[in-house]
Parts: structure tokens; sequence; C-alpha cells
């Protein structure tokens, strides 16, 4: 479906709103996700292997050890992540601090409840050590918690520290889309307010549209919103577009095709669209006495959005315009940080043509 533009509805600003309603969440693992549980049965038959190594004298009697350390262990790997998951609710409620040493004394509860029915489970013969007069004092009841004690305050700090680490790379992120909101602001704020100021005398209709689609480009652009629609990226590409339409005229043609079967709600970064059509106008259209055409091309599949933009390439290239990729690189590393090695992009250059084409991954919904 090839259409243009101008065709497109013009958004409110009550459209402009965040998708991102979400609270910023614990330190703590989702204990009921499967990826989750199978590391941390990992880390528990790697904890047995250690174990066994450290207290097994005889090759002969590893195999047998390692067998019984194992399925303790694993036991107590499945009870931690039991409880874990059953108050998952609980924990995200509390202060970081609170939901540490919650979960820090649900950790050693769990261990000791175990411990304590393996003693009372196995026969006195063949019990691993044998009792101490009391069952609380029992040598392998007070191993057993302070190997626990250990291991539990380990993985809390590994939690934390992980989570801090995520964080850094979010408000990073956050921070390049700010600073890429910041670039198309200087030179273009001023060529538009040059072109309001001629046309305030002689088609005032016009001076007052700009005025009131540069007003909505910024107010988009200070948002900060971390997902929107494709309609509104495309609606928020459009603003910035009338107003380049009005300083270069006819030269300035863009054609924007659609797939039929496209969703305009499917979830996208914001500002993803936006700079490369900016960079395909500055780079590729205006350098060319006659113009030129921007070609945006959105297709999707069962799993990605695919989005292609093609500018014109002049023959030589001017040296006032030096090719800064700073748009492209900041949106390549922004795409990196959301979607790791399910997102990429790619760059393709003729003699007549530039284009830039990457893939979003489709969110369920």
């Amino acid at each position: 479906m090839a259409t243009t533009f101008n065709s497109m509805r013009r958004p409110t600003s009550r459209q402009n709103r965040s998708t991102d309603t979400s609270s910023e969440p614990t330190f703590l693992p989702d204990f009921c996700n499967a990826r989750v549980i199978f590391l941390v049965i990992l880390g528990a038959i790697l904890l047995a292997i250690v174990l066994a190594l450290s207290s097994t004298k005889s090759t002969q009697d590893f195999w047998i050890n390692l067998s019984m350390i194992a399925l303790f262990v694993v036991w107590i790997a499945f009870g931690n992540i039991l409880v874990l998951c059953i108050t998952r609710r609980f924990l995200q409620r509390l202060a970081p601090i609170t939901a540490a040493f919650s979960c820090y004394g649900l950790s050693l509860l769990v261990t000791f409840a175990i411990s304590i029915l393996a003693l009372v489970t196995t026969p006195l013969d063949t019990q691993p050590t044998a009792p101490t007069g009391s069952l609380l004092m029992n040598d392998f009841l007070l191993r057993n918690m302070a190997i626990s004690a250990i291991v539990s305050a380990v993985a809390l700090r590994y939690f934390y520290v992980q989570h801090q680490w995520k964080s850094n790379i979010q408000t990073e992120a956050r921070s390049r889309i700010q600073a890429l909101q910041a670039r198309i602001r200087p030179h273009f704020l001023f060529n538009s307010m040059n072109t309001i100021a001629s046309l305030t005398h002689t088609d005032p209709d016009k001076a007052e549209k700009a005025v009131e689609d540069l007003a909505d480009l910024f107010r988009a652009s200070l948002g900060h919103q971390d997902r929107v629609t494709l309609r509104e990226e495309l609606d928020f590409t459009k603003r910035y577009i009338n107003i380049e339409e009005l300083r270069l005229g006819d030269r300035l043609k863009v054609e924007l095709h659609l797939q039929d079967s496209l969703s305009l709600s499917t979830l996208v970064p914001a500002l993803i669209l936006q700079p490369l059509v900016e960079n395909a106008i500055y780079h590729g259209v205006e350098p060319l006495t006659s113009g030129g055409t921007v070609r945006i091309e959105i297709e999707s599949n069962t799993r990605d959005l695919l989005l292609t933009i093609t500018n014109p390439k002049p023959k030589v290239r001017d040296p006032r315009r030096p090719g800064n990729k700073m748009a492209q690189d900041n949106i390549r590393q922004r795409l990196q940080l959301a979607y790791g090695e399910l997102s990429k992009m790619k760059i393709r250059e003729s003699e007549k043509d530039y284009s830039v084409s990457f893939n979003i991954p489709i969110e369920a919904k």
C-alpha cells in the first residue's frame, strides 16, 4: 500500500503519552521463570560437585557421594524456588533492603526445614553425621546452615549487582534517546524559525500551521517516551516533514509505502524513524538543486517489523555536510540494548541512492 504522509491522521496531544507505565522492578529475579529455574538448578549441581570434591577422599566413593549431595542440594534449591515464587508478589512490594533480608531469611528457613526432614527420615546408622545429643546441634544441620548462609548472601549480592548493571544500561539508553532528541533541535530550529518568519507576511495561514507543527514536534520530543505505536511515530515524523516541506517546497517529496496487513498499533521505540528521515533529507535531498524523493517502506512478517529509508545520493559530497552518522550509530545502539541480536541494521549504498534498513521484533500485547 503506497500512500503519502498527507493522508495520515493528525494526532491530538492526548496521544503523546508513554506506553510504559510499569514501575521499577525489584532486584530479585523472577523465580517462576523457566530460565531462572534452570540457572538455579545448574548452580546447585555445580555446588554439589564442589562439595563432593572437597569431602570425598576416595575416588571410588566420589560418584556415590556426589549423587547423595546433589540430591540433597537440588531439593533445597527446588524448595527455595517454590517459596520465592509463591512469595514473589509480596517481596516486590517491599523496600529493597527489606526484600533482601526477607529473601535471605526464607532461604535459611528452607534449608533448615529440609535438613531437619533429612535427619528425621534417615536411619541413625546411615545419617551423614551422627547426632551430638540435640537435633538442633547436629553437625550436619549446622554445616548446612553455614553453607546456606554463605551461598545465599553471595547469590543476593550477585542479583543486586546484576540489577544495578541493568539499571545503568537502561539509564544510559534513556540518556542516548535524550541526546538524540537534543541533536535535532539547533540547526532545525533556526531554519524553521527563519521559514516561519518569512511566511508571516506572505502566507499567515501557513506560518500559523508551521508554528503548531513545531510546537507539537517539540512537545512530543520532550515526552521521554520509551515505546509508542507505529502510528504515533509516523505522525511525529509527519510533523517534521511538514516543516521541511515549507522550507524546501517542491524539491522535497516523501513516499510512504505500508504493507496492506501492517498494524499501526504495533509498538516501536520512540524516535526510531524521524532521525533517519532527517538524515535522508539533510544529506540526500537538500544538497541537490532539483531535490529528490525520500522513500519510507514498512512491512512486517510474523516476527518482525521491517523499516527501510531510502534517499538520493549526491554525486559530489558537500564538504560543508560531513557524513555524520551519529543518528545511525545511536539508533543501532538503542536497538542493540533493547533487542540484542534480534534486531539488525543494514546500510546499502549505490551510485544513485543510500538506504538504511532495520528490523524490530514485534512485541506481544
